[in-house]
């Protein structure tokens, strides 16, 4: 474990500065220039901690299901348990990223103004619900720009086998924007747990499931996004889990483990 936390102190260390590097002149130019530009930036960016990741921890990289994404544009609805995600979902925006994000995060010198730069969606959670109408304001905006909005319908990080909490937000950008969704499954949270400074090597896999096209009643898509999600995603994390991990199984995980189990 020592070691580990060792190379995890080291990629922390180059994750941060290498942002940094990138986000301060994109985040300059973010203030003057038009937006959308920068894109070889943010692959740059995400290729590069991808390879950090690689490398510096031994976490490597798996995505799958890539022959399920439309073409124009759609909703990337995603399991959240990581940065990882942000890392493998970019490819499949194909340039034309829109995500959601809280406004907190617009609000970081630099880091932000790059966020803005690509038409990222901002939530002020603080208004409650009276957020929602903007959001979909702002997605409209997006898909009208030929853009892929990413939205972690959980609104959050989860801890894998976690209980899911899905919130209505994606339903209600869904019924208002009349795109297909595209499910996606993760297990990147048994490698980079969430609010932790140790990563644990091993595979991060994402999986594109079945699109579900637009059209469908508000509850009935409600339920059916997460009858697409939960079960992929509990398997994938099961089978890792059989397979045998590196990262330590703390008494919550194992309950959550044995949980499923029985």
């Amino acid at each position: 474990m020592i070691i580990q936390a060792i190379r995890s102190m080291i990629f922390y260390a180059l994750f941060i500065s290498y942002t940094a590097i990138l986000a301060i002149p994109l985040g300059l130019y973010s203030l003057v220039g038009r937006k959308m530009a920068g894109w070889w930036v943010v692959k740059i960016w995400y290729l590069g901690n991808l390879f950090l990741l690689r490398w510096v921890v031994g976490i490597k990289t798996e995505i799958t299901g890539q022959e399920n994404l439309p073409e124009g544009p759609f909703i990337i609805a995603s399991k959240h348990m990581s940065d990882w995600d942000i890392f493998a979902l970019l490819p499949a925006t194909k340039g034309r990223p829109t995500f959601i994000a809280k406004k907190e995060l617009l609000d970081i010198p630099f880091f932000g103004w790059c966020m803005q730069n690509f038409h990222t969606i901002s939530i002020d959670r603080k208004n409650g619900q009276s957020a929602l109408p903007q959001m979909v304001k702002q997605g409209k905006q997006a898909i009208a720009r030929d853009c892929r909005i990413v939205i972690y319908p959980e609104g959050t990080r989860r801890a894998p086998l976690d209980v899911a909490k899905y919130k209505w937000g994606l339903a209600k950008m869904y019924e208002a924007l009349d795109v297909p969704v595209v499910p996606v499954a993760v297990t990147s949270g048994l490698y980079w747990p969430r609010n932790s400074l140790i990563l644990w090597p091993g595979t991060a896999r994402a999986k594109y499931l079945e699109p579900i096209p637009s059209g469908m009643e508000l509850d009935a898509f409600h339920h059916l996004i997460q009858e697409r999600i939960e079960p992929v995603t509990t398997k994938m994390l099961m089978d890792d889990i059989d397979k045998g991990i590196a990262r330590t199984i703390t008494p919550a995980l194992q309950a959550r483990i044995d949980a499923h189990r029985h």
